[in-house]
């Protein structure tokens, strides 16, 4: 664990602003997004994954990855994609808590305030967000401005009882977004303890059910799956790709867990031969997640997709 370079915490939480966050260069090629027809909605999905509470940079003398990653980077990267894109989702895929001291001295508090200040849409949750048990979690919960997502987890016999959401609906443009969340098997990799009575549902079931529910119910246009199952394994453990190729009526993976660093999405053929577009981003904001989707309203499907994960700049910020 590297040292905690104390800051006031007022001070630190007063100064985490979008103006402090600063904004960021986007390479060229990415600067060529598609655009909207009166009968297509374009949309551009932001996300990350595995933060690990990693709001500052890595310190300039990090072995590998010295004056990169962080949230503060992030931030500069979303608020110019928003400048230039008119319809933006931020998601993120769990494993938000813990990995610097920001987490050991706040509990939190300060990576939900952080993404709150981003106006993250949605995010799921990941094994590390337990390490604080269910009672830290919820404590810490009102700090976040947006929804947990996590279809899997059913926590109606714990203390989080309705404090997430089995699924979440937002529209941009004349788009209705439909969101899933799922989580990883906590037994055997989180303390019993840290999730007391919650119980684990088979994810490519509650996906499934969850994403036809969205479709056809709901009428939703999209539905993108936030996951923190982990990208690929080498055993019969279920995984992102797997899911994927069992699925029906999800459009887009968004995962975690696993840290794997993607240069663009993956793209899966499911159960109806339909293309599901798969995609991570590294961890702790080393690389910010970018999808760019073109929907059409008269074909009632995604037309389009193209992708390409952004590095974040590697100079340090000078936000403080």
């Amino acid at each position: 664990m590297e040292e905690f370079n104390y800051v006031n915490r007022r001070k630190f939480l007063s100064n985490l602003s979008l103006g402090a966050l600063g904004v960021g260069l986007l390479p060229q090629h990415l600067m060529n997004a598609i655009e909207s027809r009166d009968d297509e909605t374009a949309i551009t999905l932001l996300h990350t994954n595995d933060l690990h509470s990693r709001i500052e940079p890595f310190p300039s003398d990090h072995h590998q990855y010295g004056n990169q990653g962080g949230l503060l980077k992030i931030g500069a990267l979303v608020n110019q994609i928003r400048q230039q894109r008119k319809h933006v989702l931020l998601l993120d895929a769990g494993d938000i808590f813990q990995g610097t001291p920001y987490f050991n001295v706040f509990g939190g508090e300060v990576e939900l305030k952080a993404m709150s200040t981003l106006a993250y849409d949605c995010a799921t949750m990941g094994n590390h967000d337990f390490d604080n048990g269910l009672e830290g979690f919820n404590h810490m919960l009102p700090f976040a401005n947006f929804p947990f997502v996590t279809s899997n987890y059913d926590f109606s016999d714990t203390l989080l009882n309705k404090k997430t959401k089995p699924y979440h609906i937002l529209s941009r443009g004349q788009l209705k977004i439909g969101l899933i969340g799922l989580g990883i098997q906590l037994d055997g990799l989180v303390n019993n303890k840290m999730f007391g009575n919650t119980q684990y549902l088979d994810p490519i079931e509650m996906a499934n059910k969850s994403a036809k529910l969205l479709k056809k119910e709901h009428q939703c246009d999209v539905v993108i799956c936030l996951s923190h199952l982990g990208y690929k394994y080498d055993s019969n453990k279920i995984s992102d790709l797997s899911l994927a190729s069992q699925s029906e009526n999800i459009d887009v993976i968004i995962g975690g867990h696993t840290h794997t660093f993607l240069e663009k999405a993956t793209l899966v053929t499911n159960k109806k031969g339909e293309k599901v577009f798969v995609n991570q981003a590294g961890w702790s904001g080393l690389l910010l997640g970018r999808i760019d989707l073109k929907f059409n309203h008269k074909k009632k499907k995604v037309t389009e997709l193209q992708s390409a994960n952004i590095t974040p700049l590697q100079s340090p910020l000078n936000s403080y």
